[in-house]
């Protein structure tokens, strides 16, 4: 049953922002469900994959999709994931390395706070620059194979504060460009096998209603909220991923305090008391 309500809840942030789905999904099936971190990562892809899949058609038949910035964002993207994946599967036991982790949750805190302050956000620069969109891409796609986190909200917060596109056209843009990634990195992990059915298939039971009720609350959602609300979830995914890489860091700085072992003391040696007791041999001393 919890399992069902997580499912709900994230689908629902999906749907309304295009957000959250392997960022939520990854750390709640390994620490709630007790899934080793490959699986639980391949189940997330999937996961996130057929919830986008469903929310996508609400956005495209709005029209709020930019073909060209969504084939840009792939375009650097998709080999970013691939090479994510493969470190992965070199990682077997390893969804994530703790740095990398943190690193991304202060890039993405950095992010969502600019839209915050307006003067900092440059709504210009994909439309001025937009060669750069697929070498911004690369690291996203990256890290999305890495932890099936990054590809919602790395991606969001990108074209929200970096492109002429309203609230509603960012979400329908990364909602599309998350179906690429999450299509092409679940079918490495169908193929390793990396994937639990069960979780899965609980998850989508509260995750198909979930995305349909955000995609219906997203319609009466004012912009500029939407705005607000995508930046203000960014910042929490942020933190957690931060506090995700930290744990383990703490962890292991902990046990290496309690096991070093104690500084040795000085041993003196200890005189034998027969031996300080007797008076020194005089020299020139006679023998009987």
């Amino acid at each position: 049953m919890t399992q069902i309500i997580v499912g709900f809840l994230i689908a629902a942030t999906v749907g309304l922002t295009g957000i959250g789905g392997g960022s939520f999904t990854t750390p709640a099936l390994v620490l709630l469900a007790g899934l080793p971190a490959a699986e639980a990562v391949g189940t997330a892809l999937v996961f996130a994959a057929i919830l986008r899949v469903i929310a996508a058609p609400f956005y495209v038949v709005r029209r709020l999709v930019n073909g060209k910035y969504l084939r840009l964002l792939l375009l650097g993207a998709i080999p970013g994931l691939l090479l994510g994946t493969w470190f992965l599967r070199l990682m077997r036991e390893r969804a994530w390395n703790p740095v990398v982790l943190i690193l991304i949750g202060a890039v993405l805190a950095a992010s969502s706070a600019v839209t915050f302050i307006p003067h900092m956000r440059r709504p210009r620069f994909a439309q001025e620059r937009s060669g750069w969109l697929p070498l911004l891409a690369l690291p996203i796609g990256l890290e999305t194979g890495f932890s099936s986190a990054g590809a919602g909200a790395l991606g969001s917060v990108l074209l929200l504060n970096y492109s002429e596109l309203s609230a509603p056209e960012v979400v329908g843009t990364d909602l599309l460009f998350g179906i690429g990634l999450a299509l092409f990195g679940s079918a490495f992990h169908l193929s390793w096998g990396s994937m639990n059915n069960g979780v899965l298939l609980r998850l989508l039971a509260g995750g198909i209603p979930g995305v349909l009720v955000g995609c219906v609350l997203a319609r009466r959602v004012p912009a500029r909220r939407l705005r607000w609300v995508i930046a203000v979830i960014g910042i929490v995914l942020s933190l957690q991923l931060i506090w995700m890489g930290s744990r383990p860091l703490l962890r292991g700085m902990t046990l290496n305090l309690i096991n070093r072992p104690a500084p040795q003391q000085l041993k003196v040696p200890v005189i034998s008391s027969a031996v300080s007791a007797a008076p020194p041999a005089l020299p020139g001393c006679c023998r009987p």
